[in-house]
């Protein structure tokens, strides 16, 4: 369902995923054999179980290999990932590589800095938005909607980065292929919206 591969999945609702795990606590050396294991649910326990500073670049690299399929991917991202001292020195690593998944995680790994990393300063962001415009041009689905929704949340964390992202939106929407084009004009329709506007 929703993407999601069936072979290796039990089919569990992720309440109940988090239920175990809070249930477990934190436990680096478990995560690191329930994610080994290759199963979906595990692996979704291991994230939520992992210790952020225990994580190493290794490891996410590891385990970005073995995305597949965007829910890992974004669980990972924004529950794990995004928590790492190694999460800003990540995405352009990530935004330079070839495998759907992996490239999507380097967006949503933006995308999870953009809502968590409260101290972060703008500059970040804006020396990041040359990776929206260099993921854009990828047609493939689970990157696109990942860069979009990146460029999205950066746009959303005030006003001088909703300038910004405007700015690269509009681009976006004026660049006469598919994807950058789909990305602009989505990204524009939210980032100009009286209800983002106000809230900046």
């Amino acid at each position: 369902r929703y993407g999601i591969p069936n072979e290796r999945a039990f089919g569990l609702a992720m309440r109940d995923m988090k239920s175990y795990a809070k249930q477990i606590g934190k436990d680096h050396d478990l995560a690191l054999s329930l994610w080994d294991s290759g199963w979906y649910e595990a692996r979704t326990v291991a994230v939520f179980i992992a210790e952020p500073s225990a994580t190493t670049s290794a490891q996410m690299d590891a385990w970005a290999a073995d995305f597949d399929s965007w829910a890992i991917c974004d669980t990972a991202c924004f529950h794990l990932f995004d928590r790492t001292r190694h999460a800003w020195g990540t995405v352009p690593k990530w935004a330079r590589a070839r495998g759907e998944f992996k490239k999507r995680a380097a967006f949503a790994l933006l995308w999870g800095l953009s809502g968590h990393d409260k101290e972060a300063e703008d500059q970040r962001f804006v020396d990041a938005l040359k990776w929206i415009e260099h993921g854009a041009q990828d047609e493939r689905l689970y990157v696109k909607k990942s860069v979009d929704m990146a460029l999205r949340a950066i746009g959303k964390r005030n006003r001088t980065l909703n300038d910004a992202a405007r700015d690269v939106a509009a681009r976006l929407a004026a660049d006469p292929a598919r994807a950058p084009s789909w990305v602009g004009r989505h990204a524009l329709r939210e980032l100009e919206s009286e209800r983002v506007q106000t809230r900046l």
